[in-house]
């Protein structure tokens, strides 16, 4: 048992989380990176530039809200559990993580973004007795729109068998990209979806898949041309959130008839809009993180350290299953 420190520096997000495995609490952290008005992202260079101006004060502000020992330390240093998976913005977590756990004379544990993304959903959906079966998981955001097979090992604790993806453009990017063109500051998910709430004109969103795997730049010009022929915002914003719904629903009716009935977790900052979470619960029975842990954030990453930490000293035993 003890207290558990987990650092993610994404691609739009700094971030530190201490995990209470006693209570099951968790404090936390994080902060954008600046992007500029119009601006639909940052370059590499300019994002682990900013996580080493940010990432110092989110961890003295996380600290002063603590009063414990560290046991373990955790970071995100890799995007995707697959071989080559790289990103700049991670070495900027791993390396402070690296330096911290070196000081407190604990140990570090890596794990990937993305892992880090599912463990943050099941936490705040209350649901971590998933963690050793099998289960089917979206990670949507703006750098990824991915399905995978969640299974369990004992060095990653999750596997991730990639079963679908976008071809083209990710679902964050298309959120982002609609927004922006409509003049909303990025990341423009949220001002998107109560733009969407207002609409009361008819949506008939026609998608298509390729197999199991999703195309999504056609949706961003279907959007712009609403926008040239004059349509609200409203109906844009709604007509792109109907498409990325429709979207993972043709995923996840054809993945589950392929590989049979499993629970179904949604992670990522795109599952956190009202409208898509509303119509994917209803129909699966999902799982979703709560809006605060949808988008990027380390509460995962704490958790999975504590999860590793606890297995490698014996302290938890995780029950494989189907």
């Amino acid at each position: 048992m003890g207290f558990f420190l987990g650092i993610d520096t994404s691609n739009y997000t700094t971030s530190a989380a201490i995990y209470n495995s006693d209570s099951g609490k968790m404090l936390r952290k994080k902060q954008l990176l600046p992007v500029k008005d119009g601006e639909c992202g940052l370059r590499q260079s300019d994002a682990v530039f900013h996580h080493v101006r940010q990432l110092p004060d989110i961890i003295d502000e996380l600290m002063q809200s603590f009063d414990g020992s560290i046991t373990a330390v955790g970071a995100s240093s890799r995007p995707r559990d697959v071989e080559g998976s790289y990103m700049p913005c991670f070495t900027v977590g791993h390396g402070t993580a690296r330096i911290l756990a070196d000081m407190l004379h604990v140990p570090l544990y890596t794990f990937s973004h993305q892992s880090g993304h599912i463990a943050a959903a099941l936490y705040s959906a209350e649901k971590t007795e998933l963690i050793g079966q099998r289960f089917l998981a979206f990670h949507v955001s703006g750098g990824t729109t991915e399905a995978v097979i969640v299974g369990y090992d004992d060095e990653t604790v999750f596997t991730a068998e990639l079963v679908a993806k976008t071809l083209d453009l990710n679902a964050g990017q298309l959120v982002d990209r609609t927004g922006v063109m409509l003049g909303l500051p990025f990341p423009s998910g949220m001002q998107l979806e109560k733009l969407a709430l207002g609409n009361t004109e008819k949506l008939n969103p026609r998608i298509s898949l390729k197999g199991f795997d999703c195309c999504l730049s056609g949706v961003q010009n279907i959007c712009e041309k609403a926008h040239r022929d004059g349509r609200s915002p409203e109906y844009i914003s709604a007509l792109c959130l109907a498409y990325i719904e429709k979207t993972l629903t043709a995923m996840c009716d054809r993945l589950l008839e392929h590989y049979g009935n499993m629970p179904v977790v949604f992670a990522g900052g795109v599952m956190s809009n009202s409208i898509i979470r509303r119509s994917l619960s209803g129909r699966y029975g999902a799982f979703f993180a709560q809006p605060e842990f949808s988008s990027d954030n380390a509460c995962g990453t704490a958790l999975l350290c504590s999860i590793k930490h606890r297995l490698k000293n014996n302290e938890i035993i995780i029950r494989k299953g189907e």
